[in-house]
């Protein structure tokens, strides 16, 4: 596949996700560049932003296998993963497969479960494959993670622990709508009753498996540039000597930074990255795998303020 067809890919799968969520567009294309670079996306926001819905219409302009968990505080690992059930039939153990194996995964308000089961979801995330009693279980090479939370509650929740944030590409803050925009959704969604559906509103999927596989191989085709890998250096270690942060972000953050830098350019039609790419990327790819120190949360700092700062402090290539 060409630059040129990833390009006109995306605004046709832009289109289809329009006919269903109103504005949300720099989601969308976060979206896309996760699925281009291979990522994992956390949304969080508040109840009622179409986080879910979402999620659910990207897949289907997509023609992945969706598949859902709902986290509960009660939920367990086998409950995502599934497990080996005896067959007396067959006097043999038999995998029945659990939601996890799918092609795109919604994780649904995935901080309300213990960390025991949310490490259920770390081997899977970075390594694509499931071990069930010592054998393993390869998933599809496009499965991709969407997981949501809600930052208003504090009770009853468990936050991610920094291992498993490292494994998202993105942390997406999703906003309320706009006036203009919300005006909109009112006058479309008001005068309908029931559950909507993708399919209900008119969503047609665009591509299959395949062709996604074919997309993210023509993103491994841009050009990165020696000037840009030691400005995503620099600015990675610039996090790790701020006197504002207690824990800067690991060599990971670097490579999935490039990553996406790769897929944004490949979006715009473009075979090289330019340090706007990164420069760009950089606070959704970074904001949840930086921690303020104490005396920066005492001062009230936030850690997108700072990850500004740094990009502004760190010189770019020319």
């Amino acid at each position: 596949m060409t630059l040129a067809e990833v390009n006109h890919l995306a605004a046709q799968i832009r289109g289809q996700v329009a006919k269903a969520v109103i504005g949300q567009t720099a989601t969308v294309d976060a979206l896309l560049i996760a699925l281009l670079a291979q990522g994992h996306i956390l949304l969080e926001g508040p109840p009622g932003t179409a986080k879910t819905f979402l999620a659910q219409t990207f897949a289907a302009t997509l023609g992945l296998d969706f598949g859902r968990i709902q986290f509960t505080p009660d939920l367990m690992p086998g409950d995502i993963l599934g497990s080996n059930l005896f067959n007396f039939q067959t006097s043999k153990f038999t995998l029945t497969q659990g939601p996890i194996f799918c092609e795109l995964l919604l994780a649904d308000e995935i901080n309300r479960t213990p960390p025991k089961t949310q490490a259920a979801l770390l081997e899977a995330m970075q390594e694509r494959r499931v071990t069930l009693d010592g054998t393993a279980h390869p998933l599809p090479a496009n499965f991709m993670v969407v997981a949501t939370q809600n930052p208003i509650e504090n009770q009853g929740v468990y936050p991610l622990p920094e291992a498993q944030l490292d494994r998202f590409l993105f942390k997406l803050l999703v906003p309320y709508p706009d006036p203009a925009e919300e005006a909109r959704i009112i006058t479309t969604f008001g005068q309908r009753s029931g559950p909507q559906t993708p399919a209900s509103l008119g969503v047609e999927q665009v591509t299959d498996a395949a062709g996604i596989t074919a997309a993210a191989a023509a993103v491994k085709t841009i050009t990165l540039a020696e000037s840009v890998v030691d400005y995503i250096v620099r600015l990675i270690r610039a996090t790790r000597e701020s006197a504002d942060l207690a824990s800067g972000a690991s060599p990971r953050a670097g490579v999935l930074l490039a990553n996406a830098a790769r897929a944004r350019a490949a979006l715009e039609a473009r075979d090289y990255v330019l340090p706007d790419d990164v420069k760009a990327l950089a606070t959704p790819v970074l904001r949840h795998r930086l921690l303020l120190s104490p005396a920066a949360e005492i001062e009230g700092k936030q850690v997108e303020a700072l990850v500004g700062e740094l990009v502004e402090a760190t010189e770019a290539p020319r």
